[in-house]
């Protein structure tokens, strides 16, 4: 994946995890609010995670994609975002 500004993020994986999984979320609701932003970045990647690892299946193929995807995450952003939000 390319390093560039992707609609504002820093990059396609950030964007496209924050849309598709905490975007009309209540991410309070569900991770709590923890101390500080890092706290934060911290339980939203491992909820996104959760979502990839809850799955069984034959090969862990697809999973490890998935997974490798989610590394090019800039969690601290996203939950930066969140905070900022509720503010």
């Amino acid at each position: 994946m390319s390093n560039d500004k992707y609609n504002g993020w820093t990059n396609y994986a950030t964007w496209r995890v924050n849309l598709e999984i905490f975007d009309g979320m209540d991410v309070f609701e569900y991770l709590g609010k923890p101390e500080d932003t890092y706290q934060l970045s911290k339980l939203m990647q491992e909820y996104a995670e959760n979502i990839i690892t809850d799955y069984e299946s034959e090969t862990n193929l697809a999973q490890d994609y998935a997974l490798a995807f989610l590394s090019d995450v800039n969690w601290y952003e996203i939950a930066s975002h969140y905070q900022e939000v509720t503010a």
